[in-house]
Formats: C-alpha cells, sequence, structure tokens
C-alpha cells in the first residue's frame, strides 16, 4: 500500500528553536532525541539530481528510502511525498545493484532530531531538528494514505496556527537542496558497514 508523507517545514533562528520548544511540550509529548545520518546516492549528472534514495543506520540495520514527490498536490505551506521504505542488513550487496544502475554516493547530512507526538492526534508528528550547515528547523508530518492526505493537511494547518506559525517562516525547500546550494556535499566515503 502506498503511503503517502504530508509535511511542512520551518527555518528557525537559535532563539526561535528555544521558544517553539516551549510551546510544542505544551502540545505534544516528548517522545526521543536522536542522531541521523543519512548517505544519499543519486544519478551522477550537472545539476541537482531528479533521482536520488538515502540510507540511514539505524541500529543493526539499514534503511532505504525514496520519495516520489507529488508536487500538483503542494501548496505554499504543505508537500506531499510518497514514500517507499525499507530495511537491510546487507547494505553492500544493495549498493552493488545501485551502482551498476548508475547511482552514486552524492551527499551526507547529519540531523539531530528530537521527536514529539501532538497530544490531540498521535499521528502528527513533530520534530524539532538541528541538520550540521544549515541550523534549526521545525518538521511536522502526517504519515496518511491517499484517501487521507487532505485530513493531513489540514491537520498540519491546524497545528501551524496553534503554534503561532506564519505562512512567511515555513519553507519547504529539501535540506539536500539547501546543502546542495550552499557546497556541503560531504565528499568523503559515506556508510560504514560493519
Amino acid at each position: 500500500m502506498v503511503e503517502l508523507e504530508v509535511e511542512t517545514k520551518v527555518k528557525l533562528s537559535n532563539k526561535e528553536a528555544v521558544e517553539l520548544r516551549k510551546k510544542i511540550k505544551k502540545i505534544a509529548n516528548f517522545k526521543k532525541k536522536e542522531s541521523r545520518t543519512d548517505d544519499y546516492f543519486a544519478i551522477k549528472r550537472k545539476g541537482y539530481p531528479k533521482k536520488a534514495f538515502r540510507i540511514r543506520k539505524a541500529g543493526g540495520e539499514y534503511v532505504v528510502n525514496f520519495k516520489k514527490w507529488l508536487t500538483a498536490h503542494w501548496d505554499r505551506q504543505i508537500v506531499v511525498k510518497e514514500e517507499y521504505e525499507f530495511k537491510t542488513q546487507h547494505p553492500d550487496k544493495f549498493l552493488v545493484l545501485m551502482d551498476d544502475l548508475g547511482f552514486k554516493q552524492w551527499l551526507k547530512k547529519f540531523k539531530t532530531t528530537e521527536k514529539y507526538t501532538y497530544k490531540k492526534d498521535k499521528r502528527v508528528i513533530i520534530e524539532i531538528n538541528f541538520v550540521k550547515h544549515l541550523g534549526y528547523f521545525m518538521e511536522m508530518e502526517y504519515i496518511a494514505k491517499p484517501s487521507e492526505m487532505m485530513k493531513g493537511k489540514n491537520k498540519l494547518r491546524g497545528v501551524l496556527k496553534e503554534l503561532g506559525i506564519k505562512q512567511s517562516q515555513v519553507t519547504n525547500k529539501g535540506y539536500t537542496k539547501m546543502l546542495w546550494d550552499i557546497g556541503k556535499r560531504g565528499r568523503k566515503y559515506f556508510i560504514d558497514i560493519d
């Protein structure tokens, strides 16, 4: 079954992150704090790639993630993507296949995440993220079936309003595009395979 990631993102200064965290704690329950290292692979070409996937090490497993943009459903505040994810204990074998198909190591992202669940609807995930080279962001997502997409968009709009977020604060530019634009592409060998 296809899952949709209904998402919004807000760029924050250090001071705004502190203030927003206080507001979030009033409406959401803290779940966990973790560091994430994401390795991205793309077909080598000039400019920013149109297709890429990421691998994230999670415990003893590796999680492969690919997102397909559904731009027809995007608006100024909310983006929608089809999300595909699976785990593997053998990323080396998977990467041999991807290399043969033309995918090369492309970019590395380091992110520290504080994860919260919205008290009124646990399907709304709120995160305060610190992304190396980019700073603080608040991200919210609602994982939905296609028939629930509008419900998810409305939930996120409601939480943005509840938190006092103005439309001008929303940025839906992806982290990889931001890193690409400032030249932080991570040129070292990426995945540490045990």
